[in-house]
């Protein structure tokens, strides 16, 4: 699949490079990879509206650690289907349409809504075993940015 959902474990919600840095560095980290790609979007392609800088994590299951591994420049659908959670509660709240998520998924990854849902529920099954545990969170390069 092209297009994959990613659940961060909700014991390190708000816990991200975005959060912890100040705006204008993050702003400044956003337009250097918007200039060594181009204002596309780095899964389906898209370079109208919004891009977003999405943090791409590895998680050691048995350690228990999160890695920061890069970033990829997302259009507004494919960041909705990389945190689904979210647009599940922004879709409750009437903010988006769950419905488009979805499609733009099925339409992403040339399969079926029964794909989907089936993706979708293995990703929350795994979001549930890793938000049991406590993580540490490894920033990689931009954990100099913390030391004191």
């Amino acid at each position: 699949m092209k297009l994959i959902v990613e659940l961060v474990p909700s014991t390190v919600w708000y816990s991200s490079l975005y959060r912890l840095l100040p705006s204008e560095v993050w702003s400044k980290l956003r337009e250097g990879i918007i200039a060594e790609n181009g204002r596309r979007c780095q899964i389906c392609g898209a370079t109208l509206g919004k891009m977003n800088l999405h943090e791409c994590w590895n998680y050691d299951d048995q350690n228990y650690i999160q890695k920061l591994v890069g970033f990829n420049l997302l259009c507004t659908m494919c960041h909705h289907v990389k945190h689904i959670g979210f647009a599940r509660i922004l879709s409750d709240q009437g903010k988006l349409d769950y419905a488009d998520v979805m499609a733009h998924f099925c339409k992403v990854n040339g399969c079926s809504e029964a794909v989907f849902t089936k993706h979708v529920d293995e990703a929350f099954v795994i979001w549930h075993k890793r938000s049991q545990y406590q993580w540490s969170q490894d920033f990689g390069e931009y954990n100099i940015c913390f030391k004191k």
